[in-house]
C-alpha cells in the first residue's frame, strides 16, 4: 500500500546554507555551489564524511556537475545524481534527499541547487508534436493574459496585482541572500518599463545565479552526530503531481497546485490556516494571488483583497514570501527550490532577523516547473 513521507522514518532538515542569487558573473558553478554546502555543513556543525548521498537540482549547467563540484569537499564514493525538472529541480532534489533517509536506505542526505543562466534545451520543444500555440505566447506573455482575465473577472486593478511585487520587494530587502535588495513603491512598480499587458519588470522575477543547500538526516543520525536537535525542522509531507486534463478550467497551473497542495497538507495532517510562512512559485506577480486562492487560503478572486489587508504580510496572519519571493530574492532555477527550504527552516527556527513571522510552526514551499510538475513541502518546528 502507497505510503506518506510522514509514515516512514522522520526526517529533519539540520542544515541549510546559500550563495547569494545575483546577476550573472564570472564565478564558477563549482564556487557558487561549494559556497552554499559549506554553508549548511557549518550550520549542522557536521563534516563532509557523514553525508551519505547528494542530489543536485540544476537545469542549466549540463549533465555530470556534481562530482566537479563536490569532490571538493572529498572523494568519499557517495551516490550523487544531477536532477532536472524545470523550475522544480531543486524542489525534486529535496525530494529524493528526504526519501533517501524516509526509506534508511541514508541517515544523512545533501540536496544542493546550483545554476548559471544559459541556453535552455526544452524536452517538449523536440517532442515533435506541434501545439497551437507553439512560441507565440512565451511565459511573460501567458501571464499577462492570465492577469488581464483575472482583473477582469473579479474587478481588480493593476494596481491591486501590482502590490504583490511591492510587498516581495519590501521583504527582499531584509534578505541578504536576494537578488533585489531594495524596497520599491507601488508607483516605482507601475512606472515600467512594461513588459506584457499590465505587466511590469518589477512583476517579473529576474533570472540569474547562485546556490542552495538543505542537509537532511534521520533522528538516529541527530544522536549519534550530536546535532542540535532544537534547530532540526520536521519535513512533514513531500507531493509531487503532473498536470492532466482539468475540463473547463482556464489556468493548469493553479488546478495543478490545488491538488498537490491538499495532498501535501492531507499528509501532513493540517488545513491551510494551521500555515504560518509560505514560499510559492511568484515568476509573476499574477502568480501569488492565483496560488494563495488555490491553496485555500481565501476563496476566488479574494487573493487580491486578503493582500490588500496586510494577512500576508510578516506578521499577517501567513507570511507569503518572507524571503522576497522569485520576485526579489530571484530564479536562478535549480537553486529556487532548496532556497525555499532554507528561508523556511531559517523561520521555523526563528532565525529570520528583520523578516522574522512571529510564532512560526508551520510552513509550506511551493513550486511549479513546465511540463507541467508542481512539488509540494510542508515543513514543521519539532521543538
Amino acid at each position: 500500500m502507497k505510503k506518506t513521507l510522514r509514515e516512514l522514518r522522520p526526517v529533519y532538515v539540520v542544515g541549510i546554507g546559500l550563495h547569494r542569487y545575483q546577476y550573472l558573473s564570472e564565478t564558477p558553478y563549482v564556487t557558487l555551489g561549494l559556497t552554499a554546502v559549506r554553508e549548511a555543513l557549518a550550520d549542522a556543525r557536521i563534516v563532509w564524511r557523514e553525508v551519505e548521498s547528494a542530489y543536485t537540482g540544476t537545469a542549466l549547467i549540463g549533465m555530470a556537475a556534481s562530482r566537479p563540484m563536490l569532490k571538493h569537499l572529498g572523494a568519499s564514493g557517495i551516490p550523487m545524481a544531477q536532477v532536472e525538472n524545470a523550475s522544480a529541480s531543486g524542489s525534486t532534489a529535496f525530494r529524493q534527499a528526504c526519501i533517501d533517509v524516509a526509506s534508511g536506505l541514508a541517515d544523512v542526505s545533501l540536496a544542493v541547487g546550483v545554476d548559471k543562466p544559459g541556453l535552455v534545451g526544452s524536452g517538449p520543444g523536440k517532442a515533435n508534436v506541434r501545439d497551437l500555440v507553439g512560441s507565440r505566447a512565451v511565459p511573460f506573455t501567458h501571464f499577462a493574459l492570465l492577469t488581464n482575465e483575472y482583473m477582469n473577472r473579479y474587478g481588480v486593478s493593476a494596481e491591486q496585482v501590482a502590490m504583490v511585487a511591492v510587498k516581495n520587494n519590501r521583504n527582499g530587502s531584509r534578505n541578504p541572500y536576494a537578488q533585489r535588495q531594495k524596497a520599491v513603491t507601488l508607483e516605482e512598480v507601475m512606472a515600467g518599463p512594461m513588459i506584457s499587458g499590465s505587466l511590469t519588470r518589477l512583476q517579473c522575477c529576474p533570472v540569474g545565479e547562485g546556490a542552495a543547500a538543505a542537509i537532511v538526516s534521520s533522528e538516529d543520525a541527530i544522536a549519534k552526530l550530536g546535532i542540535d536537535r532544537t534547530r532540526a525542522i520536521r519535513v512533514l509531507a513531500s507531493a509531487t503531481q503532473t498536470e492532466r486534463v482539468y475540463r473547463g478550467m482556464k489556468n493548469f497551473d493553479a488546478e495543478l497546485t490545488r491538488e498537490t497542495t491538499a495532498q501535501a497538507l492531507a499528509e501532513a495532517g493540517i488545513t491551510p490556516r494551521a500555515l504560518d510562512v509560505i514560499e510559492l512559485h511568484d515568476a509573476f506577480a499574477i502568480e501569488e494571488l492565483l496560488y494563495v486562492e488555490a491553496m485555500g487560503l481565501c476563496g476566488e478572486g479574494e487573493g487580491a483583497a486578503m493582500l490588500a489587508s496586510g494577512a500576508t504580510d510578516i506578521g499577517g496572519r501567513c507570511a507569503i514570501s518572507a524571503s522576497g519571493g522569485l520576485l526579489a530574492m530571484g530564479h536562478p532555477i535549480g537553486p529556487t527550490g532548496v532556497g525555499q527550504i532554507a528561508e523556511i527552516t531559517r523561520q521555523l527556527r526563528c532565525e529570520a532577523g528583520a523578516r522574522q513571522q512571529p510564532d512560526a510552526r508551520i510552513g509550506l514551499a511551493h513550486m511549479v516547473g513546465v511540463g507541467a510538475v508542481c512539488v509540494v513541502h510542508v515543513l514543521q518546528k519539532s521543538a
